[in-house]
């Protein structure tokens, strides 16, 4: 397969889109923090000094999406035309996390999925290290892509 971020001379180069086609497309990563059960008992009970956790890694995560052609070099920016998070508190110390990000475009979404997910999380550690500061932040991952030209793909559960 070739490495399409390489020019003929292996410099690194942005891919040239503008012949592609724009096309719906989305992505969809996830990732998990895990941690005390005291600290997802409190992120829970809303008892978490800076405020309500899952609300602010929301919007970290969405915020981060709309960016991320400003932190990955290679990114092209996109006009995203819809960033969401969802969490889930599974007992007894882990918050699990799941960005979805759409856009009609020439290029996917992926990095921005991934991106959403990576700050969510980074955000969740932030608002909790002052209690908890053995958190562990992992098995970020795309779950889902579709869209383009290599179709869709769906991550084997497990």
């Amino acid at each position: 397969m070739e490495l399409t971020h390489f020019d003929d001379q292996g410099r690194a180069r942005m891919v040239d889109v503008s012949e592609k086609a724009e096309t719906a497309r989305y992505a969809v990563a996830s990732g998990r923090v895990e941690m005390r059960p005291e600290t997802l008992a409190r992120i829970k009970n809303g008892q978490i000094a800076k405020g309500d956790v899952l609300a602010v890694a929301q919007v970290a995560g969405i915020m981060a999406a709309k960016q991320t052609s400003s932190l990955i070099p290679m990114c092209h920016p996109l006009a995203i035309t819809g960033a969401k998070l969802d969490f889930r508190l599974v007992e007894p110390q882990t918050v699990e996390l799941k960005a979805t990000v759409k856009v009609t475009g020439k290029t996917g979404v992926e990095m921005e999925a991934l991106t959403a997910v990576s700050v969510a999380a980074l955000t969740i550690y932030d608002m909790c290290k002052a209690i908890d500061k053995t958190m562990v932040i992992g098995d970020i991952c795309l779950r889902e892509k579709a869209g383009g030209k290599s179709g869709h793909f769906l991550r084997e559960p497990g």
